[in-house]
């Protein structure tokens, strides 16, 4: 029999990952994601340090609390700034969009006494609209993102102190500042611990495990390499402790936050968008290759403005929790929050040409910052230092992608 015979009737190797080693594997494994991973190490690592640093003050459920209302804004305008950065553009506009968005609302529910929840639903209409109207001079009239969001940036910020004179508006009614500072109510027998949210923790647990099991099967129904059956298991028990070890420190608290069920619903809602839709897809497609997504069908100019339409969406929804949280309406609010929600993107993996990045990523990368915050804060390094390590922390994430594709171009 000859060599070529040889080779043809060889057998395949076997789809569960058996003929190589769990270590080649996990290589394998973190170089295929190699951004995202070295982001949860890195995150991992913060934790662990100002832990220790802080005298074991970080990881005190009161402080957890903090950490998840003092960063839930950011990671809201994060997912939006992630998908933006993905189509391949940018948005300097979401910090002066929520400052406006929080006036409109104080004049709406304090100036005018309106309904609380009719004034969300109308901020979040103007919040669309202002992202429809930068999407159609982007998409349709061909001006680039970085013009006409900084001319956003510019008038949203005018007309901040327009709405509120300069001045600052409060109270906000108390049903809308529970928005950010209310908590889910407890039900159940006593126990030592919130029983709604150890329910909402498991059933986390259990929609991960199946997930992750659901994607092992379709892997190997393509006869694509999976893991091996223990690597599978280790990996779920990784995720499920990880999950309930957050769950049980809101838990001995005052149980879930409701700015986190609302970041929660978020990232259930647009991870599937970006990975199980074809609108999803077309984001991918536009930011990767431009010319080549138009040739295949894409519909370049509508994806484009329907990616505005949500960051704007998205903005004015933060606008609200962070107004709902600080309790008045200031014209300073929203300052710098686009360079942290860009950040954020950046450090999660999102790449400067468009094309990459997961909504996971963008909340990685706003807790590696928010963490960072409130950990310097915590050992009383001073805010201009904050700001150098913020910025080194950037240049570090941005330089270890380019490295990454030139490394893997090579």
């Amino acid at each position: 029999m000859s060599t070529a015979t040889q080779k043809t009737e060889s057998p395949a190797p076997p789809p569960d990952g058996g003929s190589k080693s769990i270590g080649t594997l996990l290589l394998q494994g973190m170089r295929t994601n190699m951004r995202q991973y070295g982001m949860l190490v890195a995150l991992a690592l913060i934790i662990v340090i100002f832990q220790i640093w802080s005298d074991n003050i970080l990881l005190r459920p009161g402080n957890v609390t903090s950490l998840v209302q003092q960063n839930g804004y950011i990671l809201i305008l994060a997912i939006g700034m992630m998908m933006v950065i993905i189509a391949g553009h940018i948005d300097l506009s979401v910090g002066s969009l929520v400052a406006f968005i929080g006036a409109a609302a104080g004049a709406m529910m304090i100036k005018n006494d309106m309904p609380w929840g009719l004034a969300v639903v109308l901020c979040l209409l103007i919040g669309a609209l202002a992202g429809a109207w930068q999407g159609f001079w982007i998409a349709y009239i061909g001006i680039p993102s970085f013009i006409v969001t900084l001319a956003g940036m510019l008038a949203f910020r005018g007309g901040t102190q327009i709405l509120l004179d300069g001045q600052s508006l409060s109270p906000f009614p108390d049903g809308f500042e529970k928005l950010s500072t209310g908590f889910i109510p407890e039900m159940g027998p006593y126990t030592q611990y919130h029983n709604p949210t150890m329910v909402l923790g498991l059933i986390v647990c259990a929609a991960v495990v199946w997930q992750e099991w659901r994607g092992r099967q379709q892997r190997a129904s393509y006869e694509l390499e999976v893991v091996p059956l223990g690597l599978f298991f280790v990996k779920c028990a990784a995720i499920v402790a990880a999950v309930m070890a957050f769950t049980m420190t809101l838990s001995s608290w005052h149980g879930a936050p409701y700015g986190l069920l609302v970041l929660a619903v978020l990232f259930v809602i647009f991870s599937f968008v970006m990975r199980n839709t074809v609108i999803g897809r077309h984001v991918y497609a536009l930011g990767g290759n431009q010319p080549a997504a138009k040739l295949s069908g894409v519909r370049d100019k509508r994806v484009t403005f329907l990616v505005f339409v949500n960051m704007g969406l998205l903005s004015a929804l933060a606008g609200l929790v962070f107004a709902a949280r600080l309790g008045s309406a200031t014209p300073s609010a929203g300052l710098n929050f686009e360079l942290e929600a860009i950040a954020a993107a950046f450090i999660g993996g999102a790449s400067a040409s468009g094309g990459v990045g997961t909504v996971l990523g963008a909340i990685i990368g706003g807790l590696v910052l928010g963490v960072l915050n409130n950990g310097m804060s915590l050992v009383g390094i001073g805010t201009d230092y904050q700001q150098v390590i913020k910025g080194l922390v950037l240049l570090a994430a941005v330089g270890f992608d380019v490295w990454n594709k030139r490394r893997v171009g090579s």
